[in-house]
């Protein structure tokens, strides 16, 4: 009986939006090298060097070359899949992919990220992360999608300071655009769970790292710097923790959530309402280590690793950052049984290795 369950999960045709990125990239080949059929679809935004996104690319089989607006092109590497270049802003051809290719589930991994950048280029925001999903949620509604799973963050937590952050939470105070937009998307899937009955499930990710990671990430910065010679900023400094995430880990809750659609809630109370769960089927998790590590702590490890001491230029807190990132896992855990496998040693040697073969370094 099981096994008959994994092969119609394994059957089926998943669209992951961001696949060029870090997330959508590790997910997407998860998915394929267990027999899923992956539509992959991004934009390829310059808003880091686009040469590791079509390096991604490459890695799941996908032609540069053949890469052109909107037209679906297969991989070389994997026969069930293929890949779009595709704006999630441009209705029209987000429509028409929906109608073409007939999902039985959509992953949207795809946003403009960054909380110091939207300080500086906030529309950029609106386009990608509330207009591009609004697209998503309209094409699931008149296609006929019903397991829909997408990308919050913790930044929803804003000035909340009772840690660990729970998804019982109320997250009404957003310090950042990026912040305030993922919220958006959260109370969007729930109108669109509430009127339409799709299944939809949030994922508020944690601090994210390891091979194929993000070049404006902490990881990534400080490895260059360190590798090249050049200090590493380190604000508020030092004071600050993050809730690390190795990339593995986050890819294996994303698919048990995939595989297991959200459903209404029988202990939901509308006179006083959890916000992670719903009468409609609507999910909020958390996704994290559920171990913050310091900043100071971090660096050392990555130092360790490298076999190099930082140099450090210690500077005041960031516009729109948060001092701590804590995540409280019980619903994964309860759910799915998830637990995190990497230890921080270990996912950081990965990415070292990863760093060092990546960038001849």
């Amino acid at each position: 009986m099981i096994k008959e369950q994994n092969e119609q999960i394994n059957k089926r045709k998943i669209l992951i939006t961001g696949t060029a990125g870090f997330i959508g990239f590790h997910l997407a080949q998860k998915l394929l090298k267990r027999g899923d059929t992956v539509i992959g679809l991004d934009n390829i935004n310059d808003y880091y060097d686009v040469n590791l996104k079509y390096a991604r690319l490459k890695e799941l089989g996908i032609d540069k070359n053949e890469i052109e607006d909107n037209k679906l092109i297969f991989s070389k590497i994997f026969p069930n899949h293929k890949f779009i270049k595709m704006d999630l802003a441009d209705t029209k051809s987000v429509y028409e992919l929906f109608e073409k290719e007939n999902f039985d589930a959509v992953c949207n991994l795809a946003a403009q990220a960054g909380v110091r950048y939207s300080i500086e280029n906030p529309h950029a925001y609106i386009d990608s992360n509330i207009k591009g999903f609004m697209n998503i949620l309209e094409a699931c509604r008149h296609n006929d999608v019903k397991n829909l799973s997408y990308a919050s963050s913790s930044s929803v937590y804003g000035l909340n300071k009772s840690q660990p952050f729970k998804t019982s939470n109320h997250t009404d105070h957003p310090v950042s655009l990026y912040a305030a937009t993922k919220k958006s998307n959260e109370m969007m899937a729930h109108t669109y769970s509430h009127l339409y009955n799709i299944h939809t499930t949030g994922l508020r990710f944690f601090t994210v790292y390891g091979p194929w990671g993000r070049p404006d990430m902490a990881p990534m910065l400080f490895a260059d710097a360190i590798l090249n010679d050049r200090a590493i900023k380190v604000f508020n400094h030092g004071n600050m923790s993050r809730d690390f995430t190795y990339i593995d880990d986050i890819v294996d809750g994303i698919i048990k959530v995939i595989d297991n659609p959200s459903m209404q809630s029988s202990s939901f109370d509308p006179k006083n309402p959890n916000p992670s769960i719903s009468s409609a089927p609507y999910k909020i998790y958390n996704i994290g280590n559920n171990a913050p590590v310091s900043l100071l702590d971090f660096i050392k490890t990555i130092e360790t690793s490298i076999g190099r001491e930082a140099k450090k230029n210690f500077m005041d807190m960031q516009d729109g950052d948060v001092v701590s990132t804590y995540a409280d896992t019980n619903d994964l855990i309860k759910d799915f049984d998830y637990k995190p496998a990497t230890n921080l040693t270990d996912g950081i040697a990965q990415f070292i290795k990863w760093y060092r073969k990546f960038y001849s370094n």
